[in-house]
């Protein structure tokens, strides 16, 4: 028999191995092991290239049944209206525009890799939802909607066409990451790659792509919570349908919003209630919780979900509705700091059994906080330095605070 049947015998399983028979131990050189991970590498991505006319875009989007423009590692809407109108520019003057890219997560049911922006741009174009502004070349077309161009720039526009490099579904395989025991699901690898030009993602928006699950979810919806959104200074959340989520105008013009930075906001309180993980920067430490909490059950989620909204409602109450500042209550504008809330979410976790006492003290806690957060430290609650020992220093100087008062 020769080697490589032998071989293709072994991996199958077939093929039996006298336990007596000692088996020379013979490592392999570099580059046969190189060999070996390429060869053994269970990664293989099959796509084909298709071309939309820009009518069926739209109307690829609003059927919504087997097409996701916004799967939930996607980032949220950012772009401007005369970033969307150059875009359409170009269309009407045939420049290339890259190519999108769309994931066959079932047979013909499809979701959106990368080209969101543009889509939505094409979308809302043809929806009459924006006018033209800001156009460089064709600039007598300032002002109007899709409704408004001429029948022959209209017609030019209806035969434009954005190309589509589609990832189907007979793709396969699992990326294992270097150092870790993780596995890249295939779609959240192609994604993080496709965004490593073009605008560049926030942190927080890799987080999402690449640690989908119950935890990243329960996230989100914490973001949404009315009491959040109001002291961060968030637009308040509509619940409606899922799909109009990242739809919302004035939720897009906040920054915090915009950039996920109120998903880190909420991440950080998990990433730094135990003081075991606070080490390194805090880059990696959010990083990091992410990847433990990564397999989590919903119902897991759920649970910290409630403890973090306890924490925060309490902290609510006990700073008449103006928690994190370093003002004292009662300002006419609330500007809370990220360093602040960091200290007093993680100290009041500590001390969480004695609550009642802090409620009952409330006037005296108050005039304790504001003499801490005007004071010498108050350079220290700003979350400039984000050194482990910055934060350390800022979660023991509220968790001293409190425990003045039970």
């Amino acid at each position: 028999m020769e080697d490589d049947e032998i071989a293709a015998e072994i991996n199958e399983g077939t093929f039996e191995i006298d336990d007596d028979v000692a088996l020379p131990d013979v490592e392999p050189s570099p580059d046969e092991a190189i060999d070996v991970q390429f060869a053994k590498q269970p990664f293989r991505v099959v796509y084909q290239t298709n071309n939309f006319l820009l009518p069926q875009i739209k109307s690829l989007i609003d059927d919504g049944e087997d097409f996701t423009i916004r799967p939930e590692y996607q980032r949220r809407l950012r772009w401007h209206n005369k970033q969307k109108s150059l875009l359409i520019e170009s269309l009407l003057l045939n420049v290339p525009v890259p190519p999108v890219f769309f994931y066959e997560n079932d047979l013909a049911r499809y979701e959106v890799m990368d080209g969101q922006q543009r889509l939505n741009a094409i979308k809302e174009f043809l929806d009459n939802s924006f006018k033209l502004r800001g156009l460089e070349v064709l600039s007598s077309l300032n002002g109007r909607s899709y409704l408004q161009l001429t029948p022959r720039v209209k017609r030019s526009l209806d035969r434009a066409s954005i190309s589509a490099i589609v990832v189907l579904h007979e793709s396969q395989g699992s990326l294992k990451r270097a150092g870790t025991s993780r596995h890249y699901e295939l779609r959240r690898f192609v994604f993080e790659r496709l965004n490593t030009g073009g605008r560049r993602l926030t942190a927080q928006e890799i987080r999402n792509a690449i640690y989908g699950g119950a935890f990243n979810n329960e996230i989100v919806n914490l973001s949404r919570d009315a009491v959040f959104t109001r002291i961060w200074g968030i637009p308040a959340y509509q619940a409606a349908d899922p799909n109009d989520y990242y739809e919302e105008p004035e939720r897009q013009k906040n920054s915090l919003y915009r950039s996920m930075g109120d998903c880190q906001l909420v991440l950080r309180f998990f990433a730094l209630d135990n003081d075991e993980h606070i080490q390194g920067s805090m880059r990696s430490m959010l990083d990091n919780c992410m990847e433990r909490n990564l397999d989590v059950t919903p119902n897991v989620a759920e649970a910290m979900g409630r403890r973090y909204l306890d924490r925060l409602y309490f902290a609510d109450e006990l700073f008449d509705q103006q928690p994190f500042t370093l003002a004292p209550p009662g300002q006419p504008r609330h500007r809370p700091v990220a360093g602040v809330y960091d200290g007093v979410m993680v100290a009041l976790d500590h001390v969480w059994d004695q609550r009642q006492v802090l409620l009952d003290k409330k006037p005296e806690v108050q005039a304790a906080y504001l003499a801490l957060v005007t004071g010498e430290s108050r350079g220290t609650l700003t979350g400039l330095a984000n050194t482990s020992a910055d934060i350390r220093a800022r979660i023991n100087l509220f968790v001293e605070l409190f425990r003045r008062f039970v």
